[in-house]
């Protein structure tokens, strides 16, 4: 060879590497492929025989009109008219010295169109700084018979140089296909007596080389007292293009002039890339690709393992703050000493960029970065929008106005929905009460036939949503958990689902108990028995029967029995602006739910007398355990919304899907998957958490204002310790607590429990919403701050 070669890629994706001082024939080539071979400027280079152009068979000139009016048209560039379709052409018939080669069977035939080597010309195709020779087109016109039509584009391809087979049967073009992968293919649509275009079209779309080749339909004229028809069935089908019939040479030349420019140039290009990326596929180096502004865009290595070998490839972007940064480098050595280390080829870099893991969120932004490189600017810059709110941590908390428009809301989401402003001001925050209390000093256990008969009563209407929670705490003198907790458990046959006896359960309901401040307003124990009647009301909903096992009805009901076990009465947020013991063991996340959690376990498990767990095998327990802990953190507000946003999302609207046009109460398709068992657990524990909008409207009334009055005492210590305050709206002598509830219960409670009432039905509840809002709104519209009506008093 003389000077260096140049490099060039074939309609199948093959690079080839070409003595520039040797002449353009095929026979002079050398092919880079994927085959096995002996490496060559860090590709693989084979040598394969020349594509050597097939001699035809003589035969006899086809009409000699027709051969008139092609040389005609060719040389004077303008259009014929029309001409009648002849008959079949022989198998060869020969055009201004080429000839129609004919590979024919009994049942098909297929002619072949080569240019002389003089008038074969490549095209130079640049992309970046690489220098590409793309082959003459090969084009495959499938007719039935000879006609002006398949003659227009037969002397077009000619006159054009391009190769050109035609196939007369649906096999032997998709043999004929397969055979030479041509960029272009027309089909005749005009008529369906032969064979069915659209079919072939589809015939050819299966198979893998019709990725990079244009498919044209020829279709008739329309006549003019018909409407032109839609090409969408032509689209279906796999058709790119249509080409209403017109014999013309000049206009069938225009024709494939405009598809070789277009796309079948640019699906040159994405062959030639596909090319390279192989070959730096099959390189020992690690590569790394970037732009002028030094951000990778694309990151290989290839590592060894033993005698196998792998290579990874991965397409990010990475800022590279080296200045010195190149557009294509090696990581590894190429000095003289490069053999010797072979075996350290590895940089610090290269392990961790192959450390990358792809999450599913880098995925999805993948995916949009890749659908702006060819998408208009209007939404290319709606993608970016896109990009940036994914990028950022809160996905699912919506954005509040400012602080102005709507106190109330800001400060009650500002202090359920964050950490505070976590200063740590050395002034702990300490316990008002002795946490961890022993069950060896409380009283012996009652049996539940030694229930009062006053209690007994109220627990024979627990099933029912009017269950009046208050009544309750009062004649047991604040506790109620213990004796709701034995109705409840023994009604969904918990001990006999943990085998444990009664005596067990009533000793561990009595040591949970024990451990709720009842000194709190409101986070006390019945609360939390105000929140197991509403889980174990929810667990009696026929849907949400049929979509747990008896194990997450359990875990649902010791959950709610202990997720607020020993609050403090206090926020989150005020414990790690104070600084507390429980927010530094924490880290400041999830404090009291990570705490209600741990101590529930710890008081179990610590005494057999009291283990409700005792007797229930490892793996039972590993399970059990995981759901208690799940639901018992759901109920941490931080994460609200996006509890909200996936039920909605994996039950509600596939549920929407599944009912529409049905009158039946079916499950939702997948409603058993063990995802979404576990939203619906979450769903259900937080609605059964935050009810109290949902009571009747007194008892409603009377969680208002135990909620507000536990505020207000916070606000009042923050204000005492120096610590921020973190809802300032919740001061007594300045609270509109009618204007909280409403805030409430637009934030937080109307979408969570039209979600649920979808899934759940739950139409008493929603009625007592919407009643207890009324209420509310009434009060704020006469600027009353009390919580009942002046005529109620």
């Amino acid at each position: 060879m003389g000077c260096a070669p140049s490099i060039h890629v074939s309609q199948s994706g093959v690079i080839y590497c070409r003595d520039s001082d040797e002449s353009n024939s095929p026979r002079q080539t050398t092919s880079v492929s994927q085959g096995p071979a002996a490496p060559l400027h860090g590709l693989f280079v084979q040598t394969d025989a020349a594509d050597v152009i097939p001699r035809s068979r003589a035969s006899g000139p086809p009409g000699a009109a027709r051969v008139r009016r092609a040389r005609t048209e060719l040389g004077s560039g303008g259009s014929s008219g029309s001409s009648s379709a002849g008959s079949a052409a022989p198998a060869t018939t020969t055009c201004r010295g080429r000839r129609r080669h004919c590979c024919s069977s009994a049942e098909a035939e297929t002619q072949t169109s080569y240019t002389s080597v003089k008038q074969v010309s490549s095209a130079e195709v640049r992309i970046g700084p690489m220098r590409l020779t793309q082959d003459p087109i090969q084009v495959l016109l499938i007719f039935a018979k000879e006609d002006s039509q398949s003659d227009g584009f037969w002397w077009a391809c000619d006159r054009a140089g391009y190769r050109c087979n035609i196939a007369r049967t649906p096999e032997s073009a998709l043999e004929c296909f397969l055979d030479k992968h041509h960029e272009i293919i027309v089909i005749d649509h005009r008529q369906t007596r032969n064979f069915d275009a659209e079919a072939v079209c589809r015939s050819i779309r299966a198979t893998n080389p019709s990725e990079h080749t244009v498919i044209l339909a020829v279709v008739s004229q329309a006549s003019g007292d018909h409407e032109e028809a839609s090409v969408l069935p032509l689209l279906h089908a796999g058709f790119n293009r249509r080409f209403m019939e017109n014999s013309s040479i000049i206009a069938c030349y225009n024709e494939l002039i405009q598809i070789e420019h277009g796309e079948v140039r640019s699906q040159f290009k994405l062959r030639a890339c596909n090319s390279v990326f192989t070959a730096l596929d099959h390189c020992h180096e690690a590569i790394e690709i970037t732009s002028d502004d030094h951000v990778i865009q694309i990151h290989k290595i290839h590592r060894d393992s033993g005698d196998n070998s792998q290579t990874e490839s991965h397409s990010f972007r990475y800022k590279n703050r080296r200045k010195e940064s190149i557009d294509v480098k090696s990581i590894s050595s190429r000095g003289s000493d490069a053999p010797s280390l072979q075996n350290r080829r590895y940089p610090s870099m290269a392990r961790i960029h192959s450390m990358t893991i792809e999450a599913p969120i880098t995925k999805v932004i993948n995916i949009i970065n890749a659908a702006q490189e060819n998408s208009p600017v209007t939404v290319a810059e709606a993608l970016d929008r896109v990009l940036e709110i994914l990028r950022t941590t809160e996905l699912y908390s919506p954005q509040l106005g400012t602080k102005d428009e709507d106190p109330h809301t800001s400060d009650l989401v500002g202090g359920l929905m964050t950490d505070g402003l976590r200063r740590l001001s050395g002034n702990e925050y300490v316990f008002t009460k002795n946490v961890h209390q022993s069950h060896s000093h409380l009283a012996m256990p009652i049996t539940i036939n030694d229930v009062p008969p006053c209690i007994a009563q109220l627990l024979d209407n627990e099933e029912s949503w009017e269950f009046n929670i208050f009544e309750l705490e009062a004649v047991t003198h604040k506790r109620p958990l213990v004796y709701l907790g034995l109705k409840v458990f023994s009604r969904f046959g918990v001990c006999e689902f943990l085998h444990c006896s009664e005596t067990t359960l009533r000793a561990w309901l009595q040591v949970i108990e024990a451990n709720y401040h009842s000194s709190n307003a409101y986070h006390n124990s019945t609360h939390a028995a105000d929140v197991l009647h509403a889980t174990a009301f929810f667990l009696g909903k026929e849907r949400v029967k049929g979509s747990l096992d008896q194990l997450d009805e359990v875990a649902a009901l010791i959950a709610a029995t202990v997720h607020d076990v020993d609050h403090p009465g206090r926020t989150n947020s005020f414990l790690c602006n104070a600084g507390s013991e429980l927010a530094v063991l924490y880290n400041d996340t999830a404090v009291l739910e990570s705490h209600h959690t741990a101590l529930a376990f710890q008081l179990t498990v610590k005494d057999s007398k009291c283990n409700i767990f005792k007797n229930i095998d490892r793996n039972h327990y590993r399970t059990l355990r995981q759901a208690i802990i799940d639901m018992v953190l759901a109920t941490e507000m931080t994460k609200h919304f996006e509890h909200v946003n996936k039920f909605v999302n994996s039950i509600n609207k596939p549920l929407a899907a599944e009912m529409e046009g049905s009158d039946c109460e079916c499950n939702p398709t997948g409603k058993n998957f063990p995802e979404n068992q576990i939203l619906i657990k979450r769903m259900m524990i937080k609605c059964a958490d935050v009810a109290n909008p949902c009571r009747p409207l007194d008892l409603c009334i009377e969680w208002a204002g135990r909620i507000s009055e536990e505020y207000f005492a916070q606000t009042d210590e923050e204000k005492r310790q120096g610590l921020p305050v973190v809802m300032p709206v919740f001061d007594r002598n300045t609270c509109s607590i009618p204007k909280s509830q409403i805030s409430f219960i637009d934030y937080f409670i109307t979408d969570m429990f039209d979600a649920w009432d979808a899934f759940a039905h739950l139409p008493a509840l929603m009625q007592h919403l919407a009643d207890n809002y009324k209420h509310w709104k009434t009060l704020d519209d006469l600027k009353c701050k009390s919580l009942r009506l002046p005529s109620d008093s």
